[in-house]
């Protein structure tokens, strides 16, 4: 995913702050094999519902949960569209960037 607009540029701009925190990322790990609910969770991560009501508020925002209710129950699951995003904005920075070697200061034109 080549970042052509600013909706592209913020969409994996906020998909990568809501993975920068460790508590959003155990959320992830724990949501790779099953959806989840909120109980779930909180019981899982030892975290108050409160606490984890703005972590995953943050992901979905970003993108990278569903969520669905079923009764008084909040399930969650991961929305894998929006990681394969996030992977092939990765891989074509792998794949297409340039490596060049690191230049001296001293180096630079005046």
């Amino acid at each position: 995913m080549q970042v052509k607009t600013s909706s592209d540029l913020t969409t994996v701009l906020t998909s990568f702050h809501a993975l920068s925190d460790p508590i959003r990322l155990q959320i992830i790990d724990l949501l790779r094999s099953q959806e989840l609910c909120v109980c779930e969770l909180c019981e899982k991560l030892n975290l108050a519902q409160s606490k984890l009501s703005f972590h995953l508020k943050t992901l979905k925002e970003a993108k990278l949960l569903f969520s669905r209710q079923e009764g008084r129950w909040i399930y969650y699951r991961l929305n894998l569209a929006q990681f394969l995003i996030l992977e092939e904005y990765l891989s074509e920075l792998r794949r297409f960037a340039s490596i060049f070697p690191a230049r001296s200061c001293q180096d630079s034109p005046d």
